[in-house]
């Protein structure tokens, strides 16, 4: 049988419908469509956080700070030259200059870091040394006067010296201070050397030691000695009562006996009042009472009197405003040897005194010595003077 072409096209059209249908109803090879996502990677861990401080941040050498740190998301955590620490914690650094510590937090998440800086100040500027010691002053004049033989307990608060406590109470008064020996003339010595040179009264020598003399005719000062009832001027010789050589130190020293010019200071008490009245008054005078006016024979009332009959003249003068006047007693009572020669009233009368002012420190006469150098303007001290604490402390 024949088939037109017409009708080839029409079965094969046919044919085509017929497989799309199949595929269209499942039929035949089948293709699995898969609708699920591809797996993904989980999110990373976050970075740790850290935060760093120091206490004190500024410091200076040699001194501590505390660096401390708290963490989040943190295992451990890493200082610079320090270590490894916990993700919490604080460590005392000394840091020698100034310096930057970097903390590094260590985390699943990573690591992070924060700094911080503690400073090293330099060191403050020495405090300013304290002012030197201020010297004794310098006066145009200083008297010693000498009194005997009674403690301290008997003369300072004593109704028969009214005019010495008056001058206690007014100026400068040593509560502490002792003599050096007993009998007198080793005390004597002292004032005017430095040392004890005899302890017999009846001593007829001389003596070559380092003294005030010596002194003050170095630093080109002038002295003299006034010896109440001392029978005339140079004299070295013995007793001539009420006139004692005991009590004047200077009649032993071979630089005033052996030169004419020097023993020509030894000069009876009655030429201070001229000399003082004609202002020929030489840098340092050393008053001799005899021993009716020195209390040693006489009564303490009869001491106070010729005080105020000798030293009230030179106080109410105008030489006295650059003067020093310091009245002591040799020594204690025979039964009074506390510190060797018993505790005695020392007395420093001047304008530039502490008005009122009572010392408590331990003096004895080395001290005296080295206070009346000082206050003459000279710094080479004889004998035991030499370390004798000095007596700065009464003057403003």
């Amino acid at each position: 049988m024949c088939v037109s072409f017409s009708s080839k096209r029409s079965v094969l059209i046919l044919l085509f419908l017929l497989v799309l249908a199949e595929l269209g109803c499942g039929g035949g090879s089948r293709v699995t469509q898969n609708n699920s996502q591809p797996p993904t990677t989980p999110p990373s861990a976050s970075a740790p956080a850290i935060n760093l401080s120091a206490q004190p941040s500024t410091v200076t050498s040699g001194a501590s700070s505390v660096l401390n740190w708290t963490t989040a998301r943190a295992t451990s955590v890493t200082i610079n030259g320090l270590g490894t620490f916990a993700a919490t914690g604080s460590v005392t650094v000394v840091p020698s200059a100034t310096t930057t510590y970097t903390a590094v937090a260590n985390g699943p998440g990573g690591t992070s870091n924060a700094t911080v800086t503690v400073s090293v100040a330099p060191p403050p500027p020495p405090p300013p040394p304290p002012p030197p010691p201020s010297a004794v002053p310098v006066f145009s004049h200083v008297f010693v006067v000498v009194e005997e033989n009674h403690s301290y307990s008997s003369v300072i608060g004593s109704s028969a010296m009214p005019y010495l406590n008056s001058l206690a109470s007014r100026y400068g008064l040593a509560t502490q201070y002792y003599g050096d020996v007993h009998p007198s003339i080793g005390n004597y010595f002292m004032m005017a050397t430095g040392q004890l040179i005899n302890t017999n009264d009846a001593f007829t020598g001389t003596t070559s030691a380092d003294s005030i003399v010596r002194q003050l005719m170095t630093a080109g000062k002038t002295w003299k000695c006034y010896a109440e009832n001392l029978p005339n001027v140079g004299y070295t010789g013995g007793d001539v009562l009420p006139y004692v050589k005991h009590h004047n130190p200077f009649a032993y020293m071979t630089d005033v006996i052996n030169s004419s010019t020097q023993v020509n200071n030894l000069v009876p008490f009655g030429q201070f009042a001229p000399d003082m009245n004609n202002n020929a008054l030489p840098q340092f005078s050393f008053l001799v009472p005899n021993l009716q006016d020195d209390a040693h024979d006489g009564t303490l009332n009869q001491a106070d009197t010729w005080l105020k009959q000798n030293i009230a003249p030179l106080i109410a003068s105008s030489v006295f405003q650059n003067s020093l006047v310091i009245i002591v007693f040799d020594e204690g009572d025979a039964t009074d040897t506390a510190h060797g020669g018993g505790h005695i009233a020392a007395v420093i009368v001047s304008p530039k005194a502490k008005p009122g002012y009572t010392s408590t420190t331990l003096y004895q006469h080395e001290s005296l010595l080295r206070l009346v150098l000082e206050a003459s303007g000279v710094s080479s001290f004889p004998g035991n003077a030499a370390s004798a604490p000095d007596m700065l402390e009464f003057f403003q």
